[in-house]
């Protein structure tokens, strides 16, 4: 299937439907790859968001899949198509019975059951010994947590196996199992060195391992359209959906446009993930206790990184003030009046887990960030543009210090910090970290995690993209990125000193 497939896609342009899943919001895009460039646009976008059932948040797994085969198929309607990958979110699952029917919708990782979960773990196995195993960040809701607060349910009971977010929808696709490869390593039930599945530990935690797939790598072949599948999308049943970094940051690493491999890259969204490309994890005490993540990367590299909580703070934020009396409030407007506030006033660690649930009429998120405010002694935000201020300052504090750390953890130097994603659009928070961290940054392209997929895809199906630096050229050649060179007006040390 494979080489058939290579064959039709070889010398000529490849064309793809690259589905990009977001937390708030999923999107399917078309792309061309061609010697002359690379080339996307969005055919299809809609909203996203956990549902709340009772006390538990949920994702709406059926309302997604239909939602990615309105966008395939309208990719398919303006023009040939040679191949379909998926990339979203990490850690959340599905479970499927013995046969192959969902058990139950998927919980959102922001779901309260995980708490004090990595704890009562850390009893069980040992944190160090699971860093040295996994090399992941102690997020509380990894998969291997969520897991954990599954034992004893039915649904796990009754569990034949566990299918990643982007392996579940083209299981939906396909009929195939299995997991991709660099999203199976941010369940903190890989092992980082010998690249399968860690089953002692799970055997250890009581998780029944053999639910675990079969792991596929990036570039490889799912397998074919269903034929019922293939019909309901106007498809032939031989369309390949091909396994691309199915971790949404997997794929945005692909597209960053680095010329040099002394980069730091931010891919900044509703969450933030800054860190570096390295050929090897960084399994050591001094990163675990730094709490850095080694997550797989397409072509064996391996994306050692820090989780920051990005930009959903202010979308959260911005989601409470429309729901009460501040209803006018406006994103750009409200990001142009943040860059005129007082710089630097008001300062938050900004991933502190308060800021993790979703906001609330009756917990709202720049109550707690007020709150945040006043337990570091700093000047309390109460203004939309005060709130959105320090949101955007805190950011690049954390930016700044885990650049710094992970490049003194891996003692690689680090020239120039590549930003990617919807943040990138965000010229102030660009300016503010390049200041903060004494470096250049180059911000673009916007949609890098679908630029990656296209790229992955379209190497898997004939394209002359022999390895990353031939995909950067092409995504260099293709977009431009703006350049914010950093200045020298505030001693970002101190700024730093007040939070950490």
């Amino acid at each position: 299937m494979a080489e058939v497939t290579a064959q039709q896609g070889a010398g000529t342009a490849v064309r793809v439907a690259a589905v990009d899943l977001g937390a708030t919001s999923g999107r399917v895009m078309s792309g061309r790859i061609s010697a002359s460039g690379i080339e996307i646009n969005q055919m299809h976008r809609f909203p996203n968001g956990a549902v709340r059932v009772g006390s538990s948040y949920f994702w709406d797994v059926l309302g997604i899949h239909r939602e990615v085969l309105t966008g395939i198929r309208e990719v398919a309607r303006s023009g040939p198509l040679h191949g379909i990958g998926i990339d979203s979110w990490a850690v959340d699952y599905g479970l499927l019975d013995r046969d192959g029917q969902l058990l139950g919708n998927p919980f959102s990782h922001r779901d309260p059951r995980t708490d004090g979960l990595a704890a009562k773990v850390a009893a069980e196995v040992g944190a160090a010994e699971l860093y040295a195993c996994t090399g992941i960040q102690q997020l509380p809701f990894n998969t291997i947590y969520q897991l954990a607060a599954a034992r004893g349910t039915a649904a796990l009971e009754a569990a034949e196996t566990l299918l990643l977010l982007p392996d579940l929808l083209g299981y939906w696709l396909t009929g195939s199992i299995g997991a991709e490869r660099t999203n199976a390593s941010t369940t903190q039930l890989y092992d980082a060195r010998s690249g399968e599945w860690a089953t002692e530990i799970a055997r250890r935690l009581g998780i029944p391992w053999g639910i675990l797939p079969p792991l596929r790598d990036p570039g490889s072949m799912v397998g074919p359209l269903l034929p019922h599948v293939a019909q309901e999308l106007g498809l032939t049943a031989d369309v390949p959906v091909v396994a691309v970094g199915s971790h949404d940051t997997a794929s945005a690493v692909v597209a960053v446009p680095a010329e040099t491999g002394r980069f730091a890259y931010i891919s900044s969204g509703t969450w933030s993930l800054v860190g570096l490309e390295l050929d090897q994890p960084v399994l050591t005490e001094a990163a675990r206790l730094a709490d850095f993540t080694n997550e797989l990367g397409v072509d064996g590299t391996t994306r050692f990184l820090k989780n920051v909580m990005g930009l959903w703070v202010l979308s959260e934020s911005l989601r409470s003030w429309s729901d009460r009396r501040f209803r006018d409030v406006e994103l750009r407007s409200l990001i142009t009046q943040a860059g005129e506030f007082d710089p630097q006033r008001t300062v938050i660690d900004i991933n502190d887990p308060r800021l993790l649930v979703p906001s609330s009429a009756a917990d709202p998120m720049p109550e707690r960030i007020a709150a945040l405010a006043a337990e570091a002694g700093e000047p309390v935000p109460h203004s939309p543009v005060a709130i959105t201020r320090c949101i955007i300052d805190s950011l690049a504090v954390a930016y700044r210090r885990q650049v710094r750390t992970a490049a003194e953890l891996a003692d690689v130097p680090v020239e120039v910090v590549h930003v990617v994603g919807g943040g990138s659009q965000n010229e102030i928070l660009c300016q503010l970290t390049a200041d903060a961290c004494g470096l250049p940054v180059l911000a673009g392209p916007v949609e890098a995690a679908a630029l990656g997929n296209v790229l992955v895809q379209g190497r898997a199906l004939g394209a002359d993209l022999p390895d990353l630096a031939a995909m950067r050229a092409l995504v260099r050649r293709s977009y431009e990125v703006r350049r914010y060179e950093p200045r020298d007006s505030v001693d970002w040390a101190v700024v730093e000193s007040r939070v950490f």
